[in-house]
């Protein structure tokens, strides 16, 4: 494996302007997805903070949390269960409705996917207004599972994300103050 570090991470986020809506620059993460090195260092960072709090479980929220959160499972040596889009998973589901920048949504978990004996690590790509993290930590929590904490690839501080969070711990790779 070559030498990367953050400073290349952060080269291979491209920034797409008035997408989904017009006041939105969206972070594609889809150049670092592509550069194997960038999304084994990724992941890496991503489960480096938690590898010793006993996390069984990582919890990936769709669409790109989904993608990364298996890997880092991996790296920490435990399960992986999805958090979806309503009408995603086939067994009996919890639901969570939240507010995006730009509109509503909710996620869904199998109510079976993580429990009362869970330590769950909560991943996704960014983390921005906090409502699809929120929706996440509900979901875990209402599943009587632990939270050990959440990490992410992206965090766009000037959106005050981590402020929504109630006391979760926090682990974010690049940020972005505007």
């Amino acid at each position: 494996m070559k030498a990367m570090d953050v400073g290349r991470l952060r080269t291979l986020v491209r920034d797409v302007p008035g997408f989904p809506v017009p006041e939105v620059t969206f972070k594609d993460i889809t150049p670092l997805l592509a550069d194997p090195d960038a999304l084994r260092l990724a992941t890496k960072l991503i489960a480096a903070p938690f590898e010793d709090s006993g996390v069984t479980m990582v919890a990936g929220i769709e669409a790109r949390g989904f993608v990364l959160a298996p890997v880092v499972a991996l790296v920490l040596g435990c399960g992986f269960v999805p958090l979806r889009k309503p009408g995603k998973l086939p067994y009996h589901t919890r639901k969570e409705e939240y507010q995006l920048e730009y509109g509503l949504d909710a996620l869904e978990v199998h109510v079976d996917g993580v429990g009362p004996d869970d330590r769950v690590l909560l991943v996704d790509d960014v983390i921005a207004t906090g409502g699809t993290a929120r929706a996440g930590t509900n979901l875990i929590r209402g599943l009587d599972a632990e939270l050990v904490g959440m990490g992410v690839l992206i965090e766009l501080t000037f959106l005050g994300g981590r402020e929504t969070l109630d006391g979760v711990d926090l682990y974010s790779i690049l940020t972005y103050d505007s």
